[in-house]
């Protein structure tokens, strides 16, 4: 039975989904956090060189305001997330939200959180990616599977 389950979501329908499953099949008891990792392409916003490219630099206001609403996505995502997780009957104590910078990529930043929280299991939603694309690059959920150690990984179609 889990007892701390680290929860990875992105604002994606599959991350909905995999919300939904935590809320409707885990025990109330256990303790969940909600794990989003951003990629961390806003610490372009500070930068100033001539090396930059004239484009980059005419336009990294738009830039910056855009990743500005993605993370602003995702922590309205996370929330709502949360009432989901109270109404399906958690303690509102027992739910925690994350938001982490990517460092080594989303997949290992997740693995890593597990280990380092000491998580039992993790859940994550499964992408939907085109074959050829699933080939080359992979998705999150099929590497964390495949690099999960420590802890069971449920994968929510």
């Amino acid at each position: 039975m889990a007892k701390r389950i680290l929860l990875a979501v992105d604002n994606s329908k599959n991350s909905l989904k995999a919300v939904k499953y935590v809320a409707g099949t885990v025990n109330k008891d256990a303790r969940v956090t909600m794990l989003s990792i951003l990629p961390d392409p806003t610490a372009g916003c500070g930068l100033d060189s001539p090396a930059l490219a004239p484009i980059f630099k005419e336009n990294i206001k738009a830039f910056c305001t855009i990743e500005q609403a993605k993370k602003a996505a995702v922590e309205g995502f996370l929330q709502e997330a949360k009432k989901i997780l109270v109404k399906g009957g958690f303690a509102s104590k027992n739910v925690a939200v994350r938001i982490r910078k990517k460092k080594a990529g989303i997949a290992r930043d997740i693995l890593k959180e597990a280990e380092r929280g000491k998580y039992d299991t993790i859940v994550i939603g499964r992408r939907g990616l085109t074959g050829i694309k699933q080939f080359l690059f992979g998705s999150v959920s099929n590497k964390v599977v495949q690099l999960a150690q420590k802890a069971s990984v449920i994968v929510v179609d």
